[in-house]
């Protein structure tokens, strides 16, 4: 079973609901928040990236950034931009996407049932990024971003949801980039069905939000060795989070580009690569549309690759990833990137910015680029069923949980 229970959202003022709500704070650089920031000055990322209210030379970890994502929320609040509801509730959260509709639960999952294993994981997090998160949940007194979580269908939760459409929405807006939100409050009835519900999930998994969903577990941790009357039930075990079936998730591309060809001209770069994958020119972008295929861009030239070494595969929840094929085969034995997550010569970028961006940045910056075929959530689950972990940036997921519009003050 795992637990999920309503809580009092601090939440926008409907009047600026449109504005505070935010794109979650890792999915761009300092640059981009700025510029957000510089034409709306309610938009959450004045606390979620308080380094956007200082000078370029502040550095991101600075106390005082800590400080002001702490005085900026307050002053949120003394001027009613934030709001927090009066009893706990349990929510539901749609996103709309051209044809594609994203919907689940928000509501408040525990710190326990990540620490003993009810909610999975699929990927590392780096320290630094968790520590920051941690701070973040400190100075603010709040858990300040709500992350992805995913399972397999129940009825009763289906049937609750479907039904809670025809009802009077808090929230409905289209954000800058076209989707369209919308946000119900559960009553109570419904409430206790949706938690009597969870309760016979076996299982819940983090879809998006793996340094969030850590830095509330440390907060946690914390928090216990310090209080000498602890209790399971205190607030800062909870933390919020969109909770959607499997089958409303969209998991796009991450895909990869490479600042060099490791020493290697372009000819014995090609040639190198057709040791294990068949090579084709093609007249126009590539965008993979199985698996195994990639698409890559190099010297103004796009080429469909597709390995042909199958047979050397494995029934391996994570050796059969496009991920891992294309690093097992490719970026680690020719390019020479044994660790993505710290290779400084590699990047990469959420199929939400299409195959467009990969030309931009081998134009500019970088060498050689890849487009992937996207993970899927089976894929996803699995690893995480047995424990194990994908390679760094497997899953895009879209569209992102909007930040801003469920806090969760402790």
């Amino acid at each position: 079973m795992v637990m999920v229970k309503p809580f009092k959202a601090l939440r926008p003022n409907k009047d600026y609901v449109e504005k505070v709500a935010a794109l979650p704070y890792d999915t761009m650089n300092t640059e981009e928040a700025k510029k957000i920031a510089k034409e709306n000055k309610y938009t959450y990322l004045r606390i979620d990236r308080a380094e956007i209210n200082f000078d370029n030379d502040i550095d991101i970890y600075s106390e005082k950034v800590y400080q002001k994502a702490k005085e900026v929320l307050d002053d949120f609040i003394e001027r009613n931009i934030l709001i927090e509801d009066k009893k706990p509730s349990l929510y539901v959260y749609r996103e709309v996407m051209g044809d594609r509709s994203q919907i689940g639960i928000v509501g408040c999952v525990s710190v326990l049932d990540g620490i003993n294993g009810k909610i999975k994981t699929h990927e590392n997090t780096k320290p630094d990024k968790v520590e920051d998160r941690t701070k973040h949940i400190d100075y603010c007194q709040a858990h300040t971003g709500t992350i992805l979580l995913t399972y397999d269908n129940n009825s009763v939760i289906d049937i609750v949801i479907a039904k809670t459409l025809n009802n009077e929405s808090i929230y409905d807006f289209i954000s800058e980039d076209g989707i369209r939100h919308t946000i119900w409050k559960l009553d109570e009835k419904e409430e206790e069905m949706v938690v009597n519900s969870f309760e016979r999930v076996e299982n819940l998994y983090i879809a998006d939000g793996h340094h969030r969903s850590a830095a509330a577990q440390n907060y946690a941790i914390e928090k216990k060795d310090k209080n000498l009357n602890y209790s399971e039930e205190e607030e800062f075990n909870f933390y919020p989070a969109m909770i959607a079936a499997k089958n409303t998730l969209h998991v796009m591309d991450y895909n990869r580009v490479v600042k060099d060809l490791n020493g290697l001209d372009i000819d014995e770069f090609l040639n190198k690569i057709e040791e294990n994958f068949i090579l084709e020119k093609v007249s126009d972008e590539f965008k993979p549309e199985q698996k195994f295929e990639y698409g890559m861009y190099i010297d103004e030239q796009w080429y469909k690759l597709v390995f042909n070494k199958r047979f050397k595969l494995k029934d391996d929840s994570v050796e059969n990833l496009d991920v891992s094929v294309l690093h097992d085969y490719l970026i680690e034995p020719i390019l020479g990137i044994s660790e993505p997550q710290k290779d400084k010569r590699i990047d990469f970028i959420g199929g939400i910015r299409g195959t467009d961006e990969i030309e931009k940045r081998v134009n500019e910056d970088m060498k050689v680029g890849f487009s992937l075929y996207p993970t899927s959530i089976d894929e996803l689950l699995r690893v995480a069923d047995e424990d194990r972990i994908m390679p760094a940036k497997s899953t895009w997921f879209e569209p992102k949980v909007r930040c801003g519009l469920f806090l969760h003050r402790i």
